[in-house]
């Protein structure tokens, strides 16, 4: 379930740099993202990087990448959404996260789908993320 707030309720979620960073082609000028989408590109920052990646919060990231070629089983999917909600409970204090449930899209291919439930603390509002995780290395390069 994905419920859209009104302007005035999301101004608390903030205004912050897009995901990736861009500018504009017309006037050169910083892409923002704002309100939801602020949260999802925060959370997609937190699941793309590894711990220790940001020399002044170590311990800021997921570290998704310790899974790679790793067994596709009922224990990897515990350990990566152990380690999804530990990492977003620390790192985001906008959400509360409800549930992690991941899937395994594709085995052959390792396509991970991480499926993320989540509320907004402030207006109790219940949201989802999807991120899709690739265990094996891209090889059609």
């Amino acid at each position: 379930m994905d419920n859209t707030l009104n302007r005035a309720e999301s101004r608390f979620l903030g205004t912050g740099w897009a995901f990736p960073v861009t500018f504009s082609a017309g006037d050169q000028q910083l892409e923002t993202s704002s309100y939801e989408q602020n949260i999802n590109d925060a959370i997609n920052i937190i699941l793309m990087t590894r711990k220790g990646e940001r020399n002044m919060a170590s311990r800021f990231g997921l570290g998704l990448q310790q899974f790679f070629f790793k067994k596709m089983d009922e224990t990897l999917k515990g350990d990566i959404s152990d380690v999804v909600k530990s990492s977003l409970s620390l790192n985001e204090p906008r959400i509360t996260v409800k549930d992690v449930s991941v899937d395994f899209k594709d085995p052959l291919n390792g396509l991970v789908e991480v499926l993320i439930t989540y509320v907004y603390n402030q207006t109790n509002t219940r949201h989802n993320y999807v991120f899709p995780f690739h265990l094996n290395e891209g090889t059609n390069l």
